[in-house]
Formats: C-alpha cells, structure tokens, sequence
C-alpha cells in the first residue's frame, strides 16, 4: 500500500472516529419543531453512519449508473416505515437493532466487490432503512408528520448524496485500490455499529 493510500485510510479513520466526539445516539427526542427536528434527527451516529454507507455501497456494488437505486429504496422504505412508526408501530430492541444495521452496512461494503444479487442487496437495504424509520416515527414532534418528514428525508438526502459523491471520488482517485479503501470504510462502519451496539 503506497503512503498516499495509507494516509487517505488513517484521514478517513479519524473523521469516522470523531463522529463519536458528541454523537453516539444523539437523537432528538419528542420536540415541537416539526422541520428543525427532521433534519436533526438523522445526524446521529447511527443513522449518519448508515445513510452515509448506503452511499457507499450503492457506487461500489450496483450497476454502473444505477448508484441511486440504493438511496432511492432506503428513502422509500423510511418514510413509509416512520409513518407506521408515527401511528404507533413499534418492534422490541429496536436501538439495537439499528446499531446492527450500521454493522450490516459496513460487512456490505467489506463484500462489495463479490457483487451480491442487486435484488438482495436492495431489500437488505430497504429492511435495515424500516427499522431507521420506525425510529424517526416514534419521535414525531407534537406538530406531525409531514414536515418533520420533510426535514429528515433532506438530511437522509444529502447524507446518501455525500457518500455516493465521495464513493465516486475514491473510485475516481484510486482505480483498483478503491475496493480495499472501500472494505477499509466498511470494516471501520461494522466496528462503529458495534460500538454503538455496545453502548445501549
């Protein structure tokens, strides 16, 4: 491994660890401003760490073009499952259910490069993203749904927007080596959603 790949890899490292500084499940609770409340609730480590994966995972194993199909499934699957949430749905452990997904991410991104079936992929995406969203809909302020839902699915948005952008990037910078950066990230996100697991 060549010194400009491993100081990418330690780079990368630091950034993930200091999420942890003032995030580890910093979730938002039940607050009255529906738009403010949305776009903050994603911002936790855990959600963060899975949208920002979901990014990832989608540049590394869909078809080429295709890297929406993965942001596309979890949004869906998470505002249809924080509305279940929101109407009173709930399943038992689900904390930790959602650190696990963030382990779940993470080992997709380590096997990335033995291309899972797409269809696979997606519904463990779409299953990981119902959980995410019965958490969200637990937590809808006094003021509703609907435009706390707006708030979060920008944050998941622009988070799933972020790791697909830095995906490409990689893949753009480091040709091969971008695949062992790639199960660098993911074994970083599994140790993350460990933690996390860990903490609850």
């Amino acid at each position: 491994m060549k010194l400009s790949t491993q100081n990418t890899v330690r780079c990368l490292s630091l950034a993930v660890l200091s999420l942890f500084a003032g995030l580890a499940q910093a979730h938002t609770g039940h607050g009255t401003s529906g738009l403010a409340d949305g776009l903050a609730h994603p911002l936790g480590a855990d959600h963060l760490l899975a949208m920002v994966a979901v990014g990832l995972w989608s540049v590394t194993a869909l078809p080429a073009h295709k890297a929406w199909w993965g942001p596309a499934t979890f949004m869906l699957s998470l505002i249809i499952s924080a509305a279940l949430g929101a109407a009173g749905l709930s399943v038992p452990f689900l904390e930790q259910m959602i650190s696990l997904s963030v382990v779940l991410f993470g080992a997709m991104l380590v096997l990335s490069r033995q291309k899972m079936p797409v269809p696979l992929g997606l519904g463990l995406v779409a299953l990981a993203a119902a959980l995410h969203g019965l958490a969200h809909g637990a937590e809808t302020p006094a003021g509703g749904l609907a435009t706390y839902a707006v708030g979060f699915l920008a944050s998941t948005a622009t988070l799933h927007f972020g790791g697909v952008a830095f995906g490409l990037g990689v893949r753009k910078v480091l040709a091969e080596k971008s695949t062992w950066v790639m199960a660098g990230l993911g074994t970083l996100c599994s140790g993350a959603g460990l933690y996390l697991f860990s903490q609850l």
